[in-house]
């Protein structure tokens, strides 16, 4: 594996498993979010679709790469670029119960985060939850397209 796109909704455990890959196979492992969401000396701010898509190049220019994160307009460049593509396909109810476990521990500072972790950000996990589920079937529509280099985790 040279190129991995581990891709999943709020709390399936992208991290996680990107981060034992990369240290398993000795690839590096970039979040989606922090492409989208850069943080520099002024503070954080959200990247054009554009410019995305250009620090992916440049990323894609090293050879190897693990990259994490949701389905979102803006990279799906990386779907085509991918050697395997990995879906956690975690279950709705464990989702659920992780997204407050995060939250908590966010907010006890036992758990860090690129993002303020107050009752809005909350609200908006669990609402990306209830739209990527309701959104399912175009999502399944576009990993047919991939099937040749998918591989479907499903955690218990």
């Amino acid at each position: 594996m040279k190129k991995v796109l581990i891709i999943g909704i709020v709390a399936s455990g992208k991290t996680t498993l990107a981060k034992r890959l990369s240290n398993r196979i000795n690839v590096p492992w970039y979040e989606l979010d922090s492409i989208v969401h850069h943080q520099n000396a002024t503070g954080r701010y959200k990247r054009t679709a554009d410019e995305q898509v250009n620090v992916i190049m440049e990323i894609d220019k090293k050879g190897k790469w693990i990259f994490e994160g949701t389905d979102r307009e803006s990279y799906q460049c990386l779907y085509q670029m991918a050697d395997t593509i990995i879906f956690l396909d975690t279950p709705l109810w464990k989702r659920k119960i992780r997204i407050l476990t995060r939250f908590l521990k966010q907010k006890l500072g036992i758990e860090k985060c690129h993002y303020t972790p107050d009752i809005i950000m909350l609200k908006m996990m669990y609402k990306w939850t209830r739209d990527f589920e309701q959104n399912r079937g175009s999502f399944e529509a576009k990993l047919k397209l991939y099937n040749d280099k998918l591989i479907r985790l499903k955690a218990t």
